[in-house]
């Protein structure tokens, strides 16, 4: 049941990383250099190294290294159970999410790498998302659910809008949509192509590299303005996250007036030079 063992399994990522932490702060303080490799290096020298009663008492250097030893263990632990919706939820609301993506913030050490399991811990799902299209005045309220990646949140948009006959411009791939559902890459490189310029209600971009999170949150609710695009984009499609199959609905139309009302709170999409800048 991976909600009965996310609580243990999220705790121990949690210890894990802050005692990898405390380890890469004391290997700096005590002369610097590479940092252990976990799979050729022994840890009894790593503890030799750190421990100093001035500084660090043995049991705290003994869970730092164990920490230093395991976190890639608690990181693939994590990832099993983050994979599901329920405890993406669970984590979310109990805040534990937060914690953990503070903690990956403040790490320095190059031996792990956590984009995965970031993207991962930020998946939304059963979200509402206001998209106003800013050229033809329309609204759309769709639900979104494990998109990993603005890339495959963009892929989404143009195939319920577009390939929904609400927008003008060229459908996307079936292949393409496929894969950003959930179909999974065969070795080959299928490429998708950009349909509009993602702006956040004040202007900004909405960069595909980074994740649907990122939507702002206007009275309550995502919202998203889609603007022409500014030059032609492109990338391989598919999940970033494969193990999770993605979703986006359309819930209603918005009338008239209240895409009106909506869009005329926005600000115009920066220019590329201010975006860029």
């Amino acid at each position: 049941d991976p909600v009965a063992c996310s609580g243990p399994v999220l705790a121990g990522l949690r210890g894990a990383l802050t005692g990898a932490q405390l380890l890469v702060r004391r290997w700096v303080s005590t002369g610097g250099g590479p940092l252990p490799d976990a799979e050729e290096d022994d840890p009894a020298e790593a503890h030799e190294r750190i421990a100093d009663p001035a500084h660090l008492d043995e049991w705290h250097a003994h869970l730092a290294v164990v920490a230093w030893w395991t976190l890639h263990l608690w990181q693939q632990a994590a990832w099993a159970v983050y994979a599901h919706a329920e405890v993406r939820a669970e984590a979310r609301a109990s805040g534990v999410t937060e914690v953990i993506l503070e903690l990956f913030d403040r790490y320095q050490g190059e031996q792990h790498d956590f984009k995965g399991l970031v993207h991962l811990a930020l998946m939304l799902d059963d979200e509402p998302l206001l998209v106003l299209d800013r050229p033809t005045g329309t609204g759309y309220l769709l639900r979104m659910s494990g998109l990993s990646d603005t890339f495959q949140l963009h892929t989404l948009l143009a195939d319920v809008l577009i390939g929904g006959g609400h927008l003008p411009g060229t459908p996307q791939d079936r292949e393409v949509v496929a894969l950003a559902r959930t179909a999974f890459l065969d070795g080959r490189r299928v490429i998708a192509t950009g349909a509009f310029n993602l702006v956040a209600p004040d202007g900004s971009w909405i960069w595909n590299e980074g994740t649907p999170s990122d939507v702002p949150v206007v009275d309550g609710v995502r919202t998203l303005v889609l603007e022409p695009l500014p030059y032609e984009r492109s990338w391989s499609a598919g999940r970033f996250i494969q193990e999770v199959p993605g979703d986006l609905r359309l819930e209603r139309v918005l009338d008239p007036a209240e895409a009106a009302r909506r869009l005329a709170a926005t600000v115009p999409g920066q220019t590329p030079a201010e975006a860029f800048r």
